[in-house]
Formats: C-alpha cells, structure tokens, sequence
C-alpha cells in the first residue's frame, strides 16, 4: 500500500472538516467562513478591519468579500475606530452576536466530541506534530531561502541512508 504524505493527511483532513463545518452552518443559512470572522471579531470592542485579516491568515480581497456579505445579511456594521481616525472598526450587531454564539457552540461540540473519542496523551503528541511542523515552515526550515534549489529526499531514501550510517 502507498504511503500518505504527511501534506495529503493533514489537506484531507482539513477538507473534511471544512465540509462538515459548511454542512452545519448552512442548516442556520451561513458558511463556515462566516462564521470563522464573527468568533474573530472582539464582540464587545469589535476589531480594527486591517486587524482582521492577518489574524485570520486571510488575504483582503478574499475578507473583503466576505465582510460585504456580513454587512448586508445584518451581522456586522462598520464603525470609525476612535483610536485611530484612519482605520474602521467591525462590530458585531445583536444579530451577528447571536450567531456568534452559535458558530462558538458548533466549534466546541467538535472539540468535545473528539476530546471524548482521542486520548489525552494522543491529542498532546498531535498538537506537539502540529506545533513542531508550524515552526519548521514559519522558520523557513523546509524550503530555505537560500536561492538554491533543493533535491527532495524520499522517506524511504532517508531510512535506508539512517540505517546505513
């Protein structure tokens, strides 16, 4: 049998996360992505709109599409940020906090459910893999900036090399 690729693990996982997540969120007429931004936006203070993106790891145009979207259904509203006269502040409305609370409770009834069927020590080695492969790539570890270009080395290569040393 092929090996899985640590990349194809964690993309398919992922994938079926983001499906199942879609699939509960369009039962209260909403998508995931929407409600990923109202748990990211303070909902007492609301959050500078030039704050939101990187704090989501999403790109302005994509963010921007999606505020428009939660502007119009009556989840947010756009207000001028008191410290700053140059930025907009993204405030939650009664509305958009109501479906705040509900974005929150699916997200721990999936972190529940899993804590429920995954051991504690097997949840501590996967956040230690996670945090481990999140440094390598932030540090540049994989692919170096070096200019050159690398040779990849297959698992297999590498075990044999191991063994052979």
């Amino acid at each position: 049998m092929k090996e899985k690729t640590i990349d194809y693990a964690l993309r398919a996982t992922w994938q079926a996360v983001a499906r199942m997540y879609n699939e509960e969120a369009g039962k209260y007429d909403t998508t995931m992505a929407t409600g990923f931004t109202l748990l990211s936006i303070d909902k007492e203070k609301g959050t500078p709109s030039t704050a939101l993106g990187p704090k989501m790891g999403m790109e302005a145009t994509s963010l921007s599409r999606i505020l428009k979207n939660m502007e119009t259904k009556g989840l947010i509203e756009r207000r001028p940020n008191p410290d700053d006269g140059r930025s907009v502040l993204i405030c939650l409305t009664p509305f958009g906090r109501e479906k705040r609370e509900l974005s929150k409770m699916v997200v721990l009834t999936f972190n529940e459910v899993i804590h429920q069927n995954v051991p504690e020590e097997k949840l501590n080695h996967f956040f230690e893999v996670i945090d481990i492969i999140n440094s390598l790539i932030v540090e540049k570890k994989i692919y170096p900036v070096t200019g050159n270009r690398i040779k990849p080395v297959s698992h297999k290569q590498k075990q044999q090399t191991t063994k052979n040393t």
